[in-house]
């Protein structure tokens, strides 16, 4: 798995997460959902992204295109 997949698959799992402690627990889960739609935006403007920086620490290789 790519860097590029990785922050895709985190994002995707993190969003998920949010759904069922929405359901489970308390809407105000939903900022979390928020949260993580507006990094990607700014992930997609910038290029930065904190979880790519996280994910290239623990060693996922690069190979994608979206983080360098």
């Amino acid at each position: 798995m790519n860097l590029d997949r990785a922050v895709m698959a985190f994002a995707g799992v993190m969003i998920l997460v949010s759904v069922l402690l929405v359901h489970f627990f308390s809407a105000w889960w939903l900022l979390l959902t928020a949260f993580i739609g507006l990094n990607l935006l700014q992930a997609s403007m910038t290029g930065f992204c904190p979880a790519a920086i996280v994910f290239r620490k623990i060693g996922v290789p690069g190979g994608g295109c979206a983080f360098k």
